[in-house]
């Protein structure tokens, strides 16, 4: 298993990804902001995210329970579909 910052040219890692002995190369969201790694991330097939600092862009401790519940499960849905879409 790699894990790698987002390529700037897309596909990059294809030979990595396609490889035999390689089970899984995985995304760090490498310091963009959510929609730019999302977007990113899209562009890159067979390359699933490990972000951290974008998972949690825009949570906040002041937020309500169903503030962060909300903005929580709207960030993991688009973090998947970037990452199902390539």
């Amino acid at each position: 298993m790699l894990k790698l910052t987002l390529p700037e040219t897309p596909n990059h890692y294809a030979p990595a990804i396609n490889h035999a002995r390689c089970v899984r190369v995985v995304a760090l969201s490498g310091g963009y902001s959510r929609d730019e790694a999302n977007d990113r991330l899209s562009k890159n097939t067979g390359m699933i995210a490990s972000f951290s600092r974008a998972l949690t862009e825009g949570l906040s401790a002041q937020q309500s329970d169903d503030e962060f519940n909300s903005a929580i499960a709207e960030t993991i849905d688009s973090i998947y579909a970037a990452s199902v879409a390539g």
